[in-house]
């Protein structure tokens, strides 16, 4: 591949705000793939030129992502192309409207919503007249986790199409008129949307939390996490400041925003309350 070691290394660097070992050539890939370049500057995308993905384009791209790991082979997650005028007009109402409005939506070419499927499992008891014996939390996680694994695995191959994306947890904001659009079934329910299309500029390097903090080995360890965050909140704000702060009438103006101080705000306010009712009115026992 065309893209060097270094260029790799620098921006893992960037990203995490600390250099990795690096791999040497014995133990590890002589040419490091054009996926580790690829996820290594990836970053989400929320404006797109106004050009149209090919249809044949979405599918290969459903079908790769279909690919997925699947708890036990179950293959619980399925995956809708929203190309109805009608329905994808309410979901971008639903979407770009009120104040958790992202009115970056409905300029997307393309809106997928990635759902998890038990329904169909318990389709294949039932034509063989065999109970349902895991009717409780686990079947629950094991779809949505199913769900996961095919929308990252469908981001890595867009991207790597040169196409750009963006998840959207919103979706779960309207989940029952989200349902009732897509004519959700019991057993099935919405885990996030994906706008698609291709982009207009190369993303930005999103700053993570550096992997002292989300990387452990052999045991969790948070002793430092304290002082890790403080000390993201002050690169991150040097490098991405946040450029609004959020309610400021009810918090205050802070002297210092950073990152963990947005996210605060952020879930200071209930989100989702009704979700737990909404997955139970669909069927799930979530003992």
């Amino acid at each position: 591949m065309d893209d060097s070691k270094d260029d790799i290394g620098a921006a893992i660097e960037r990203r995490f705000g600390a250099a990795i070992a690096k791999i040497a050539d014995a133990e590890g890939p002589a040419a490091w793939p054009r996926t580790w370049r690829d996820l290594a500057v990836r970053g989400s995308c929320r404006t797109f030129q106004q050009r149209k993905v090919a249809p044949e384009l979405v599918e290969t791209l459903c079908a790769l992502a279909l690919t997925s790991p699947s708890k036990s082979d179950l293959q619980q997650r399925d995956i809708v192309i929203v190309d109805d005028r009608q329905i994808r007009a309410a979901l971008d109402g639903l979407l770009a409207t009120g104040p958790l409005a992202q009115n970056w939506i409905p300029s997307a070419p393309v809106l997928l919503v990635f759902c998890a499927n038990n329904r169909r499992q318990r389709q294949l008891h039932g034509w063989r007249d065999q109970p349902f014996a895991n009717d409780h939390l686990d079947a629950f996680f094991n779809a949505a986790v199913d769900a996961s694994f095919a929308l990252s695995a469908f981001v890595i191959a867009a991207e790597a199409a040169g196409l750009g994306c963006a998840p959207i947890s919103a979706i779960r904001n309207h989940a029952a008129k989200v349902a009732d659009l897509l004519a959700l079934p019991d057993y099935v329910f919405p885990v996030a949307g994906l706008g698609l299309g291709w982009p207009t500029r190369q993303p930005r390097i999103s700053l993570r939390l550096p992997l002292a903090a989300t990387l452990h080995r052999n045991r969790f360890d948070d002793t430092h996490i304290k002082e890790i965050v403080d000390a993201y909140d002050r690169r991150r704000h040097a490098a991405q400041p946040i450029q609004t702060q959020r309610d400021i009438e009810r918090f205050g103006a802070a002297d210092f925003y950073g990152w963990s101080e947005d996210k605060v705000r952020q879930y200071a306010d209930p989100e989702r309350a009704d979700w737990g009712a909404f997955v139970r009115s669909k069927g799930f026992r979530l003992e």
